[in-house]
C-alpha cells in the first residue's frame, strides 16, 4: 500500500479522523515532507516568508484495523529514502544557544552517493524520522513539533532503517501519523534543525495485544529504550530513569537499588533533542543485558 503523503496533520489530537486505511500486518510505503513543507527548498525564502503554522506536516493520520485501545502498535522501519537536496538552518532565537543564534543561515543541502555535502565536507548520510506518533489519550492534543508518551516530534537519530518502535494505543486504530524525515541529524539537534528532507519510508505494522506502555518504546540492533520527554534536561532524564529503572528490576528480578547499580554502569543517559517544545531523552537497555522480548513480557 502507498500513501501518497497529500494528506497531513499539524497536531496529535485525540478526535482526529482517519485520513488512510491499513490492515494489521501490512507493508506501508509513505511518502513524507520535510519539516518546512519544501519552503525553505525554494529560491529567496527565510524564516520570515514561513507559515509556522504549516510546520512539522506529519502524513497520515493511518488507522490500524484490528488496533483496540490498551494495545500496542508496532511499527517495523524497513527503509528509509530521502530526496536529492535538503535545508540546515539557523533560526535566530531558536536553538539550544537561542540568546546567541542572531542570525539567520539557510544552507540547502545536495545528497550524492549517500554523503551530505556542505562546507568543503562529504557526511555519510543516516536517514532518521524525526516525528511520528499516534492518537494521544481522550481530550489531549499536542502540536506535531511537540514530543510527549503518543510520540510525536521525538528527534532521536535511533528511529532509522532496521529499528522498531511501539507505541501505546490510546484510541482505537492507533492512528499513526509520520514526518520530519532527516538525512543526518546527531544527538541534541542543537542547532534547531537536521538535514530537513522530503522521504519514503517503508513500513510494516502490527498489534500486539492486550499491553501497555507508558511511553514509546524503540528497538535497535544493539538496545531497547524508552523515548521519554520532559519540560526540561533534568525533567525528562529524571523521568526516563524512573521508567527504564522498573524495566531492569522486573526483567532481571533484581530490587530497586540492585537495578541502580545496574543502570549505573551499564546504560549511557542520552539526549536526543534539545530544542523542541519539551525535551527528549532515552537509556539504551543493551541486549546482552535484558532483550526486547522480556520487556515486552514484563508489560
Amino acid at each position: 500500500m502507498i500513501i501518497d503523503g497529500e494528506k497531513v496533520i499539524f497536531s496529535f489530537d485525540a478526535a482526529m479522523e482517519a485520513a488512510y486505511v491499513a490492515e494489521a500486518g501490512s507493508a506501508l510505503t509513505v511518502k513524507t515532507h520535510d519539516c518546512f513543507y519544501q519552503h525553505m527548498l525554494e529560491e529567496g525564502s527565510c524564516i520570515s516568508t514561513f507559515e509556522m503554522d504549516s510546520a512539522n506536516p506529519a502524513t497520515g493520520p493511518i488507522y490500524v484495523e484490528g488496533a483496540e485501545v490498551g494495545d500496542i502498535l508496532k511499527v517495523s522501519i524497513e527503509d528509509i529514502e530521502v530526496a536529492d537536496r535538503g535545508v540546515a538552518m539557523v533560526i535566530p532565537g531558536a536553538g539550544f544557544l537561542a540568546d546567541q543564534n542572531v542570525e539567520e543561515t539557510k544552507l540547502i543541502i545536495p545528497i550524492e552517493d549517500g554523503k551530505a555535502h556542505l562546507l568543503g565536507l562529504e557526511l555519510p548520510i543516516r536517514p532518521m524520522i524525526g516525528v511520528i506518533g499516534v492518537a494521544p489519550e481522550e481530550g489531549d492534543s499536542y502540536p506535531t513539533n511537540t514530543p510527549w508518551n503518543h510520540g510525536g516530534n521525538m528527534d532521536t537519530k535511533d528511529i532509522t532503517a532496521g529499528t522498531t518502535l511501539y507505541f501505546p494505543v490510546r484510541q482505537d486504530g492507533a492512528l499513526l501519523a509520520l514526518g520530519d524525515a532527516h538525512a543526518l541529524m546527531g544527538d541534541g539537534e542543537v542547532g534547531v534543525t537536521g538535514l530537513e528532507i522530503q522521504a519514503t519510508v517503508k513500513l510494516k505494522l502490527d498489534v500486539i495485544k492486550d499491553k501497555d506502555l507508558a511511553w514509546p518504546l524503540l528497538e535497535t540492533e544493539e538496545a531497547t529504550m524508552l523515548l521519554v520527554s520532559g519540560d526540561d534536561v533534568e525533567d525528562a532524564l529524571r523521568k526516563g530513569l524512573e521508567h527504564t529503572l522498573p524495566l531492569l528490576q522486573k526483567g532481571l528480578d533484581l530490587s530497586w537499588n540492585e537495578a541502580t547499580i545496574l543502570a549505573s554502569l551499564s546504560l549511557d543517559a542520552k539526549i536526543s533533542q534539545l530544542v523542541d517544545p519539551k525535551i527528549t531523552v532515552r537509556y539504551p537497555i543493551p541486549k546482552s543485558i535484558l532483550s526486547t522480548e522480556r520487556i515486552l513480557e514484563i508489560l
